[in-house]
């Protein structure tokens, strides 16, 4: 039975853990519904996580994590997620610190929230 008390009208583009079924069931209790888009103009790094929780949660250590490079080239692949806006604040608690939630075009023209990584100072 689908729940209809809630309106998945945001999309939250992943590129990392939060594609796992293991991650969004314990960070939202549902499988996520999604469809492969492109983040351009950001490339990926990797991140070492300290976070007990998140290290549990995801069981990996390093987690990708992009950072804005203006380049046309760049490009990162990931999934458009649909989730309500209770649910961006749910992931919001599984990022850590490193990150930042930003609204920002993806390759087909759709905008989603992303994860970016913060600028130095910003933390």
């Amino acid at each position: 039975m689908c729940d209809t008390s809630q309106a998945y009208d945001q999309l939250l583009f992943s590129y990392g853990t939060l594609q796992l079924p293991a991650v969004q069931l314990a960070t939202f209790g549902r499988l996520l519904a999604g469809s492969a888009d492109q983040l351009p103009g950001f490339r990926l790094d990797m991140l070492e996580i300290t976070d007990p929780q998140v290290l549990a949660t995801s069981g990996q250590r390093h987690h990708p994590i992009v950072s804005h490079s203006g380049l046309a080239q760049d490009q990162v692949a990931g999934l458009a997620l649909q989730v309500s806006l209770q649910e961006l604040q749910q992931a919001d608690g599984y990022e850590v610190a490193d990150y930042q939630r930003q609204l920002l075009p993806l390759a087909s023209g759709r905008m989603a929230w992303v994860y970016v990584a913060v600028a130095d100072g910003q933390r």
